[in-house]
């Protein structure tokens, strides 16, 4: 009865599970024409070899034999002479040839007996329509979807939720050559951006160090720099407006017990007067940071100043900038403190507050100190007024240790935007993280002493107890 192979043979039905794969089957596997064919008339030669073998039964037992494989046999054929099954998207859901119980299939979305095709997935079967995205509801007809906790998703809803866009293009991050997403992102504002726009010349803006998104348009700066629309709400364009700004430092170093006595000059400038004053400095200036923000002068110079706030026509470009030439003259040992223009408020004050004290030392004879000590002091007392400044625009009537000596006069101008106390904080971010040996361990070393100390302490000995501390620190 080698005609039983055939159907004994059959074909086992695979299920793939994984995390993120799905296959679809059916409950039987068809048999073909030519197969059906084949067993009709295997059977039939079975039942004519068996006639024939009546003839020649003995009574031995034999004739009870024959008649139950003849049962049998008729009972084979009796099961294929079934109606023809239908068919569905062109595949065919064959009954089993054998009558044996498959256990019922539960589909794991409707809680229902599954009939015809499923999907295996997720350690459990569903009905095709009952396997939906958990997004947009509609049901995964895809050969692949992916996983969030333990709800499926279209592959392209999963992306559109999930997926990182970059904030300069708004497009989708790309994949590295490994597959993995990567993209870089600002360690203090966090905007995740793709690596290519490190290369192919967006702009960032000279305050705030974010990219320029797609959707804005920065400001373009007369000496090439670029400046977002939040900073430019409060950037200092000339001169004169920087003049409060002036007295409010001087009110500042004041309230810590270290008037600055001789009126010093404070000019806004370009990058381009900036840095040629720096090189007109006799004795050099060689421990400032990759580009020059602010200057404290001692020798004589003509230095170009700007008269008037520039004009922005198309383009957000600087169209009209006036500036007129300003001739310092030495009457002490500093003759004027230069700073940057078109900064925001904040980072203008501390950059004059930075500077403000190489001027203090200098008038004070403090002229041969370690760029460390002298350049970690005045990281320190710019970033004791920014501090303060952040804190007196928040609202709050309390004063802390480190700012209480210039709450009254920073209180004057209100409640600050949530932006410009961020941008404020930034700003004392940067001082902190510095990886330089002069500015940032230099105000490490120094802020030490002062945590170590308390302001109020710096307050009524003045910067005597701040100046022993750190030199101290690099002379032991």
């Amino acid at each position: 009865m080698g005609w039983l192979n055939k159907i004994f043979k059959g074909s086992a039905h695979k299920i793939l599970e994984g995390h993120n794969h799905g296959k679809y089957g059916d409950d039987k596997d068809a048999l073909s024409e030519y197969e059906k064919e084949d067993i009709d008339h295997a059977i039939a030669l079975s039942l004519l070899e068996e006639e024939q073998k009546k003839e020649d039964v003995t009574d031995n037992g034999s004739h009870n034999y024959l008649e139950e494989d003849e049962q049998f046999a008729r009972a084979l054929q009796e099961s294929l002479n079934v109606e023809s099954p239908p068919r569905e998207n062109g595949r065919t859901n064959l009954p089993l040839p054998f009558p044996f119980v498959t256990g019922l299939r539960i589909c794991a979305g409707c809680n229902s007996e599954i009939h015809g095709r499923f999907l295996s997935c997720m350690g459990a079967v569903w009905h095709p329509e009952c396997f939906c995205c958990n997004a947009c509801k509609l049901p995964i007809t895809d050969y692949e979807f992916s996983m969030q906790g333990n709800q499926p998703y279209h592959k392209s809803c999963y992306k559109e939720l999930y997926h990182p866009r970059c904030d300069v293009c708004n497009q989708f991050i790309p994949t590295n050559s490994f597959g993995l997403i990567e993209y870089r992102a600002h360690p203090f504002w966090l905007q995740k951006y793709c690596p290519s726009h490190e290369h192919d010349g967006t702009p960032r803006c000279c305050s705030c160090e974010r990219m320029e998104p797609g959707e804005a348009q920065y400001v373009s700066l007369d000496d090439g720099r670029k400046l977002c629309l939040e900073c430019l709400d409060s950037a200092i364009m000339e001169t004169n407006e920087c003049h409060p700004l002036h007295l409010d430092i001087l009110e500042f170093y004041e309230g810590l017990n270290m008037k600055v006595k001789q009126q010093i000059p404070l000019l806004l400038v370009e990058r381009q007067a900036l840095n040629e004053a720096m090189e007109g400095e006799k004795n050099g200036i060689h421990h400032h940071l990759p580009e020059t923000r602010g200057l404290c002068l001692s020798e004589e110079q003509t230095v170009s100043t700007i008269l008037r706030r520039p004009i922005f026509g198309f383009g957000n470009r600087v169209v009209e900038m006036m500036t007129e030439p300003y001739k310092l003259i030495r009457r002490c040992e500093v003759t004027a403190i230069l700073v940057l223009y078109g900064l925001p408020r904040l980072l203008t004050g501390s950059i004059l507050a930075h500077e403000m004290m190489h001027a203090w030392l200098r008038l004070n004879g403090y002229s041969t100190l370690r760029p460390e000590v002298e350049e970690g002091i005045c990281q320190v007392l710019a970033h004791m007024w920014l501090d303060s400044e952040i804190f007196s625009g928040s609202g709050s009537h309390v004063a802390s240790s480190s700012s209480s000596s210039s709450s009254s006069t920073s209180s004057k101008k209100g409640t600050r935007s949530q932006f410009e106390r961020k941008l404020g904080d930034f700003f004392k971010h940067q001082i902190e993280s510095d990886t330089s040996a002069a500015y940032g361990d230099g105000f490490r070393v120094g802020n030490e002493a002062v945590l170590r100390a308390g302001a109020d302490v710096l307050e009524s000995h003045g910067i005597g107890c701040l100046l022993n501390a750190t030199t101290a620190f690099y002379t032991s």
